[in-house]
């Protein structure tokens, strides 16, 4: 006799674009992974049942553009700034999520010790061009070391995704000690010896380091382009159309983060080029502690903000799963396919007026709010916002305990969530 389902999601509308599902689904969840997913599974196939009637189940959210490195080995003129990505992210549906370049090669061995490997999120990181990684080192030409940065992300490949460049020389004039394109061209360098795409943070400042060479001269295809809709960036014109170097550099492999931001999110920009059919192709946030109080908030209200603007749900959620498991080559993520290990986002999609600003303090209004109702990392549920997991009080009989509480944790309570019956 097969075994039960130790979790069933019961009568979901499932929508998972690697699969082109969009309709009302059963998923069916055993050792952690997704082992069924079909019209109408039988109630006693399952240990555990959780009505998710009246909501989206979706493969679990991958931000690729955020700062965790929380331990940081703290040397004068770092950037100190990043979160506990266990804490923020996954009460919003992410179940993985890239860190962008916050530790160099001289860092990030300490980084995968004291977080990476401790984290119950999949966390998967870029290291920075520059050695002693974020913040004031990325300003001395000495510091972007090629060889140094692909050593590293070829020792940590599990968990590296690739180089990171960003904030370089964006005031003062270019001399011989800082060209133009110094940290961009030793990024691809280290890309091209590591075998790994480069992220780009960048500023233009033409005629000596234009937007249009860095995506159709500079950067290779699968190459990431985050920070699109920045206000420094010219992808719209005059007349509100897209810049036709833009679409050039898309169909040439480039790929466009929105990489929200504190600062680099502008509905000027976004909402003209999505209008003109190029949206961004992954939706990302860049939180840290620095903007998560500020404009960005979560991965959920960037999702939120993308409806608002007029995306799709079902192409919201394409780009916050499919595709940025594909740019950083991880394309078995992001699908609720049958045998993939079980990160699942149940999302509740409130109805109501609602309101939405940019990093300009400009709002727009909306229909939708996306709600994390649940998240799954690799079965075990890590968020219930409503407890849908855990039996209803009057379906405890009083005669039995429905605490846990083991000496060795003190009078810390662990609920049973799965059996009443123990």
């Amino acid at each position: 006799m097969p075994r039960k389902l130790e979790i069933l999601l019961k009568g979901g509308h499932v929508i998972d674009p690697a699969n082109e599902l969009d309709g009302v689904c059963d998923v069916g969840i055993l050792d952690g992974r997704i082992a069924r997913v079909e019209e109408d599974i039988a109630t006693s196939d399952a240990d555990r049942v959780v009505d998710v009637s009246n909501l989206v189940v979706a493969p679990g959210l991958l931000d690729i553009h955020v700062h965790t490195y929380h331990t940081r080995v703290h040397k004068p003129g770092n950037l100190v700034g990043s979160l506990n990505a266990d804490a923020h992210f996954l009460k919003e549906g992410v179940t993985t999520c890239v860190d962008t370049g916050t530790a160099g090669a001289e860092e990030f061995e300490h980084f995968r010790r004291t977080v990476i490997d401790s984290a119950k999120i999949r966390m998967y990181a870029y290291v920075n061009i520059a050695a002693p990684g974020m913040g004031a080192p990325e300003q001395v030409v000495a510091n972007l070391d090629p060889k140094q940065a692909a050593a590293t992300a070829a020792a940590h490949d599990d968990v590296c995704v690739g180089i990171k460049t960003a904030h370089y020389w964006v005031n003062d004039p270019f001399d011989d000690e800082h060209p133009p394109w110094a940290s961009v061209d030793a990024s691809v360098e280290a890309g091209e010896l590591a075998m790994m795409p480069v992220m780009v943070d960048f500023w233009p400042r033409p005629p000596a380091r234009s937007y249009p060479d860095l995506i159709l001269e500079h950067l290779r295809p699968g190459d990431i382009h985050t920070h699109v809709f920045a206000r420094q960036f010219p992808v719209i014109d005059a007349n509100g159309d897209v810049y036709d170097y833009m679409r050039e550099a898309r169909n040439r492999g480039i790929h466009f983060d929105l990489g929200h931001g504190a600062a680099s999110f502008w509905f000027r920009a976004a909402m003209p080029a999505i209008a003109d059919r190029f949206p961004p192709d992954s939706i990302s946030t860049d939180l840290h502690m620095g903007n998560i109080n500020g404009h960005v908030h979560s991965m959920l209200d960037t999702m939120s903000k993308c409806l608002a603007m007029g995306m799709p749900l079902q192409e919201v959620i394409y780009r916050s799963t499919v595709t940025p498991a594909r740019a950083i080559r991880r394309p078995e993520l992001g699908t609720l396919t049958p045998g993939s290990e079980a990160d699942v986002a149940v999302l509740g999609v409130l109805a109501g007026n609602f309101y939405y600003r940019d990093c300009g303090w400009a709002c727009i209004e909306g229909e939708h709010r996306l709600e994390c109702a649940l998240t799954l990392r690799a079965g075990e549920v890590v968020w219930d916002r409503h407890g849908m997991t855990c039996p209803h009080l009057n379906e405890i009989p009083e005669s039995q305990e429905y605490w846990d509480v083991p000496q060795e944790k003190g009078f810390t309570p662990v609920p049973r969530l799965w059996r009443t019956d123990a």
